[in-house]
């Protein structure tokens, strides 16, 4: 890992955090992902959850992004995905601080969505996740999520809207789109067959991947 003169590579692997390799395999994940959150979940165990789509928790959760108490820096991709999710003055805040705050506090900062009981927290998430896949296009709700997430690094809605174009017309060509239709004229639950595995469209993916180094 250091090189003759004695300096780090600081492109090795051995540099690479094991959090961030985690959450960015989540980030890239093409299936809508729920955490449901019972307990303590400080460090790691609440810098996991952020690439996640829908977070809810017990009502005896508790977080703590405790890094600067430790004597280092948060981790996982945490300064990408934090301060999207709560905006940057929060996010400096739990960080600067280290304090373990209640799922009360983590509900006001919009780090989750919502208290549950903690008897019925996975009832609860599966609940969720039913109402959001339940009638909906697997492909499309594939493509949505990758939409989403990564136009959140666009400098200019005509990114967005490059891909939008690119979805829309993708999607129109399949059958997916029909059945979307005929399921709607004749009031029947749509039965979608195009899946993420074989069908996605031929513009998907339109980003770069990017390499550590």
């Amino acid at each position: 890992m250091r090189g003759e003169d004695g300096s780090i590579n600081w492109s090795a692997e051995q540099v690479r955090d094991s959090g961030g390799v985690m959450t960015l395999r989540i980030f890239e994940c093409i299936k809508p992902v729920i955490g449901a959150i019972n307990g303590a979940s400080v460090g790691i165990g609440v810098t996991m959850q952020l690439p996640m789509d829908v977070r809810i928790a017990s009502d005896n959760a508790r977080f703590g992004f405790v890094f600067a108490r430790r004597g280092i820096v948060p981790e996982a991709c945490s300064s990408w995905f934090l301060p999207r999710i709560v905006g940057i003055s929060q996010a400096l805040q739990w960080c600067y601080s280290g304090e373990v705050f209640g799922a009360e506090e983590a509900l006001r900062g919009a780090l989750i969505s919502e208290i549950v009981p903690q008897a019925d927290l996975l009832a609860r998430a599966k609940e969720i996740a039913l109402v959001m896949t339940a009638q909906s296009a697997p492909v499309s709700l594939a493509i949505t999520r990758q939409m989403m997430w990564r136009m959140l690094g666009a400098d200019h809605p005509m990114e967005a809207h490059k891909v939008d174009s690119k979805a829309i017309y993708g999607r129109g060509q399949q059958s997916d789109a029909k059945e979307g239709v005929m399921s709607f004229l004749e009031k029947r639950p749509a039965e979608f067959k195009n899946s993420p595995k074989s069908d996605m469209p031929e513009f998907y993916p339109w980003w770069d991947e990017r390499k550590y180094s």
